[in-house]
């Protein structure tokens, strides 16, 4: 896929009251809100300490990708049903080989989205590029799971990942911050 969006920050004020200028993500938010990538949970609230879903992050990519046609395209998920606000957005990531299941049918839609996992939807969105490095830096590389090792090296090694002092904590549930702050990341390396 590798649809780029122009990086556009224009520092205007923003509706939400649990985002102040003295946040370490407010540039990133104000970037994804202005750009039409994030909504707020509410018209006045980002939430940006509550659990990003598998769900939402697919919804985000689709919406980078310039929301494209998902016509004719099968529903190979049960979990995943017409008229839900991720529906088209599920369909077309699944269909470009962004995101898999969980389970021979299941999306799993609600689950929390792992910090592996947005590095492997990311990488597989960016065309799968060459990854090269090592995760040995990080204390804990050993837990990240076999599909998502080249994902993670090519999201470290361009500065997409971070890591939490001195971790990757790549089970661990990411918050819509650090999904957003992960993304403007991306679209600026």
């Amino acid at each position: 896929v590798s649809t780029r969006i122009e990086v556009e920050f224009t520092n205007g004020k923003l509706p939400f009251t649990d985002v102040r200028e003295s946040d370490w993500f407010y540039e990133d938010v104000a970037f994804a809100y202005e750009n039409g990538l994030f909504a707020g949970t509410s018209d006045t609230t980002f939430s940006p300490n509550a659990s990003m879903t598998r769900a939402m992050l697919v919804t985000v990519l689709y919406r980078m990708a310039g929301e494209p046609s998902v016509s004719g395209i099968a529903n190979p998920f049960k979990d995943v049903v017409k008229g839900t606000y991720y529906y088209n957005a599920v369909l077309w990531a699944y269909n470009k080989g962004i995101v898999t299941g969980k389970g021979a049918d299941k999306f799993a839609p609600n689950d929390n989205v792992s910090r592996q996992e947005i590095a492997a939807f990311i990488y597989r969105y960016a065309g799968k590029p060459t990854a090269t490095g090592t995760l040995t830096g990080f204390s804990d590389y050993a837990k990240v799971s076999g599909y998502a090792t080249d994902a993670m090296k090519w999201a470290t090694r361009n500065e997409i990942i971070t890591g939490i002092g001195g971790k990757l904590v790549p089970t661990a549930a990411a918050t819509r911050a650090q999904v957003v702050a992960m993304l403007y990341r991306y679209l600026n390396a």
